[in-house]
């Protein structure tokens, strides 16, 4: 290719950049890499890549196991070209609800699996995020963590288009992995409750309920997490104890020093677990 050849084709694609950027389009992402964030912004509808997603195993996720099994059961229908559902995952905070959706995805990525994450007020772009990924062979989990909407976010409803409530069919290549704190999503409040009537000896929920249930119903997995004993919650201190080579709860110490922190935190969690561990690793390094 001579100078001026060069020169050509680099204006070419500066051009087409450019006429990409006017029209509110980003240029084509960059399909070599294993997970992406989208992006809203003056650049255009995009899907960044994440040069060095965080890498979790199935393995290190402990006192979790009926959830995961599930959600590799589903995952693994997904990638074999079956029917699955998409999933929300909801319950306490730091019981692993987020981890596993990344678990799930590493341990799948050799097989074509790949991860976009996208944020709440980005899920307006549900419908353009699809148009992106049509077409392509890999098998793509949509993840938003920690999912809740408020009664008139715009996000809400393109939410449920994309489940199950627009005329256009599913995706074949996309599931939607969420995580959440609240089961059904949206806040709830007494006075929708005392909206409820009888009709013919049977109760009925009032429109507000009806509502705020309808989006969370549209995931046809739920999955739900709930806080750890002390035994679980030891059982994880002892597992991320090993990991980082920093002890053992077999010392009554160590023992009493993760106790003391869960207490201190007002939470039994594997996040909190993982937190002493590191804690412990770098006093002892």
């Amino acid at each position: 290719m001579t100078e001026s050849d060069k020169f050509f084709d680099r204006a070419n694609r500066l051009l087409t950049r450019w006429e990409t950027l006017l029209d509110g389009r980003a240029a084509a992402p960059d399909w070599t890499h294993d997970a992406y964030r989208w992006r809203h912004d003056r650049q255009g509808l995009r899907l960044v890549p994440v040069k060095n997603p965080h890498r979790v195993h199935l393995d290190d996720l402990l006192c979790m196991d009926r959830q995961k099994v599930e959600v590799v059961r589903n995952t693994e229908q997904f990638m074999r070209g079956q029917p699955a559902n998409n999933a929300l995952l909801w319950g306490a905070r730091g019981t692993g609800k987020s981890t596993l959706i990344k678990a799930v995805f590493n341990a799948y990525v050799d097989r074509g699996l790949r991860l976009i994450e996208v944020e709440k007020e980005h899920l307006v772009d549900l419908v353009e995020i699809v148009e992106v990924l049509d077409g392509r062979r890999e098998r793509f989990l949509l993840y938003c963590d920690d999912l809740s909407f408020e009664a008139d976010d715009p996000g809400y409803k393109s939410l449920k288009a994309v489940l199950e409530g627009s005329i256009a069919a599913p995706a074949a290549n996309l599931l939607i992995y969420a995580s959440s704190n609240r089961r059904h999503l949206l806040p709830e409040a007494k006075a929708d409750n005392q909206d409820a009537h009888i009709v013919d000896g049977e109760l009925h929920p009032g429109e507000a309920i009806e509502e705020k249930v309808s989006l969370s119903e549209r995931f046809g997995l739920w999955l739900s997490f709930y806080p750890f004993n002390q035994d679980e919650y030891l059982s994880i201190v002892e597992h991320w104890l090993h990991s980082f080579d920093a002890g053992s709860c077999s010392d009554e110490a160590t023992r009493q020093a993760a106790l003391n922190w869960a207490r201190q935190r007002g939470s039994r969690s594997g996040r909190v677990a993982r937190q002493f561990a590191i804690d412990q690793a770098g006093r002892h390094a």
